[in-house]
C-alpha cells in the first residue's frame, strides 16, 4: 500500500468553536466556559477575519473538514462570510482506493452545527449551496424546554422540515441524560420523521455548565439502553447513526450494532482537534485545558498535554492487563480529567459513589 507524508501534525479535521454566545442555557453544556465559577476564561474572540485567516492556513497544512460550532455559530457576526471563504477554498483530499493512494482537490467538506435557534431561510441556502451538513439538537420533546432553558422542539422539528425540502443533508442530534432517556425512542423518531439523514447521539458527560448537574449522568445500565433504543429505531427507519463519544470495550461489543456505530477509542489530537472562540488550540472540544493560539502551531505540535493524546499516554493504569487495550482507551479520557481531575482515570461512567461528591480538577494540574 502506497504512503506518504501528512502536511502537518494536525488531524484532518478541525472543529471551530466560534463564539462563546448561545440563546440557549442547556443543563448538559460541556463547552468549559461554562463551567460553575468561571475558572476558564474567556478570552477575546476572534473577529471574522482572523477566523478566515485561520481557515486559509489551516488548508494550506492538510486540514480538509471543518465542523463550525460554539456557542451558537450562527450568533457569530460575520459567520456567512467566514463560511463563503472556506466554502471557496481548495484542499487536497488523499484516499485510499483500492490500495492506492488518490488526491483530488476541491472544497472542504463543511459541517455546520446549530441548535436551531437562530436558523433562517438564508442559512439553508448558504448549506444548500456549498453542500453543508447541518446539524441541530433535538435533546428531547417534553424536556426540552427544561434541558435547554426555554425553546420549542417544534422550531428545530420545522427546520429539519424545510432542510429536507431545499436537499439539505441534515444530523439530528441528541444528548442523552437521565430527564430525557424516557423519550428517547420518541425524540430520535420525530428527528427522522421529520427529514433528518442520520442520527450523532451522545451520552451527558460532565464538564462546562453541566459540572452543575452531575445528577443527570447516565449509569453503566442506562447508557446500555439507550444505545438500544437508538440502535431499534434507526433499524425500524433504515437509518444511519454514531455514537459521538467512546465506550470502553467492556461496557458494550460495537458488532452488536448494525445501524448504530460504537466507538471504543479517543480521536482527540489524532482524528480531530478544536480552536476554541479566542483561536487557542485544544484537543477536544470537552477539554478545558487551552494550549497555544492557532497562530503558534509549532508550540502546540511540542505541547505535553497535546503529545500525550496524540500518544495515546493516558490509559488508567488498572486497564492494563486488559488484552483488549490495543483497541480501547477504556472511555472518554476527557471526561475523565474534567470528572476526577485525571487523564488516566476512570470515566465518570464506571463512577461507584454519588455524581454529587465530584470534584471540579485543578486546572494548574494540567
Amino acid at each position: 500500500m502506497e504512503s506518504r507524508l501528512a502536511r502537518s501534525f494536525l488531524p484532518a479535521t478541525a472543529v471551530l468553536e466560534m463564539t462563546y454566545a448561545c440563546n440557549h442555557a442547556c443543563l448538559f453544556c460541556s463547552c468549559p466556559w461554562e463551567a460553575p465559577g468561571g475558572e476558564f476564561e474567556r478570552k477575546a474572540e476572534m473577529p471574522a477575519d482572523e477566523w478566515v485567516r485561520l481557515i486559509h492556513h489551516l488548508g494550506e497544512r492538510g486540514i480538509t473538514s471543518l465542523a463550525f460550532t460554539g456557542g451558537e455559530p450562527l450568533l457569530k457576526r460575520g459567520m456567512s462570510d467566514i463560511i463563503e471563504a472556506a466554502a471557496a477554498m481548495t484542499v487536497e483530499h488523499v484516499e485510499t482506493r483500492d490500495g492506492r493512494l488518490v488526491a483530488e482537490e476541491g472544497p472542504p467538506k463543511l459541517f455546520l452545527l446549530s441548535n436551531g435557534g437562530p436558523m433562517s431561510n438564508e442559512v439553508l441556502d448558504l448549506c444548500s449551496r456549498h453542500g453543508i451538513n447541518l446539524s441541530m439538537s433535538l435533546p428531547g420533546l417534553k424536556t426540552f424546554p427544561e434541558l435547554t432553558g426555554g425553546g420549542d422542539p417544534e422550531n428545530v422539528l420545522r427546520w429539519f422540515r424545510r432542510a429536507k425540502d431545499k436537499g439539505v443533508g441534515t444530523t439530528v442530534n441528541v444528548t442523552v441524560t437521565k430527564l430525557n432517556l424516557g423519550e428517547l425512542y420518541e425524540t430520535i423518531a420525530e428527528g427522522l420523521l421529520a427529514g433528518a439523514d442520520n442520527l450523532l447521539m451522545n451520552r451527558f458527560l460532565p464538564g462546562g455548565r453541566g459540572l452543575a448537574n452531575t445528577e443527570l449522568l447516565l449509569t453503566l445500565e442506562e447508557v446500555r439502553e439507550a444505545i438500544d433504543v437508538a440502535e431499534r429505531v434507526l433499524r425500524e427507519s433504515n437509518r444511519r447513526g454514531h455514537l459521538g463519544t467512546e465506550l470502553p470495550l467492556c461496557v458494550v461489543d460495537p458488532s452488536a450494532y448494525t445501524h448504530l456505530k460504537v466507538g471504543t477509542q479517543c480521536s482527540a489530537a489524532k482524528d480531530f482537534f478544536v480552536v476554541g472562540p479566542s483561536g487557542h488550540i485544544r484537543v477536544c472540544n470537552h477539554s478545558p485545558a487551552r494550549l497555544p493560539r492557532w497562530t503558534d502551531l509549532e508550540a502546540v505540535k511540542t505541547h505535553p498535554y497535546w503529545h500525550r493524546y496524540a500518544m495515546k499516554r493516558y490509559l488508567p493504569k488498572e486497564c492494563s492487563p486488559c488484552p483488549s487495550m490495543a483497541h480501547c482507551d477504556a472511555g472518554c479520557r476527557e471526561a475523565a480529567h474534567v470528572y476526577r481531575g485525571q487523564v488516566d482515570g476512570r470515566d465518570p461512567l464506571f463512577e461507584n459513589r454519588s455524581p454529587l461528591d465530584a470534584v471540579i480538577p485543578d486546572r494548574a494540574a494540567v
